[in-house]
């Protein structure tokens, strides 16, 4: 009975592996697929898809939108969240709590009540729909995101060190920058690329308050109706091989840095 259990792992493990991969690997064959007016049907192999992504309209301006939306608002949602998430950690002060609390109220929030409610403000402040609003709704929403991923680290962190750096006649401003903010580095990163990834990735929110401009995720659903242009498949695909390059080199780094350390050892 305990074989069967292990083997049935295995084949449950493979087959949720497999359905997991489907989608991405429909992407990938679809972005060579030599297309005339759809994209469903397979109709032959080309690379003119690979070189001439920007030939489909629309597909490399809403990539753009995208990729700026995304870092304009993860600078300011990192930026904003780290110094909250420092504040709430190191500093007692009324309705402390509270705050918390309603920090994660974004996090819990249906996103089509989120995007709804943030529209409705705008359009009530009077600010036209567009680039900024889309900035303004993704900065909010990323921003719980990064106040519990930093608050987490900073907690992590043990006075005693910079209690060292003060008594090593360092100011607030040099112990900061070379001693605290050193320690949070990791977690700051981490909230980044989740606050990217959120952005980048956001359909609903972005829907509510777009306007005129057309992101990434906004014009994949539009397209979809007549089958994904094959030019969107390369990029879907392309950001799909650099987040494996980037998590390759990340992993290759830390066992480099390893290894070294204990042959220091």
């Amino acid at each position: 009975m305990r074989g069967f259990g292990k083997w049935a792992i295995w084949v449950y493990s493979g087959m949720a592996f497999i359905f997991l991969l489907i989608p991405i690997v429909y992407t990938i064959v679809f972005s060579f697929n030599d297309y005339r007016r759809t994209n469903i049907i397979w109709t032959g192999f080309t690379l003119d898809n690979w070189l001439n992504v920007c030939d489909a309209q629309d597909v490399c301006r809403s990539f753009g939108n995208s990729l700026f939306i995304g870092l304009v608002a993860t600078v300011l949602a990192t930026t904003l969240g780290t110094m909250i998430a420092i504040a709430l950690v190191r500093y007692r002060f009324r309705f402390r709590n509270t705050t918390t609390l309603l920090i994660f109220l974004p996090m819990a929030t249906p996103e089509v009540v989120l995007g709804a409610g943030l529209a409705a403000q705008f359009l009530q402040a009077g600010v036209p729909k567009g680039l900024l609003t889309i900035i303004l709704a993704h900065t909010l929403f990323c921003l719980s995101f990064v106040i519990v991923t930093v608050r987490a680290r900073v907690a992590s962190l043990d006075p005693a060190l910079e209690e060292a750096g003060r008594d090593l006649y360092g100011n607030p401003f040099q112990v900061f920058w070379r001693v605290t903010f050193p320690m949070l580095l990791p977690g700051i990163i981490a909230a980044a690329l989740l606050s990217f990834a959120l952005s980048f990735d956001d359909f609903i929110i972005t829907n509510f308050n777009r306007g005129a401009e057309v992101t990434f995720p906004s014009y994949v659903y539009t397209a979809a109706a007549r089958g994904i242009p094959a030019e969107a498949n390369v990029i879907a695909s392309a950001v799909f091989f650099l987040a494996i390059a980037l998590v390759l080199i990340a992993q290759v780094s830390a066992a480099v840095r390893r290894r070294q350390l204990a042959k220091a050892g």
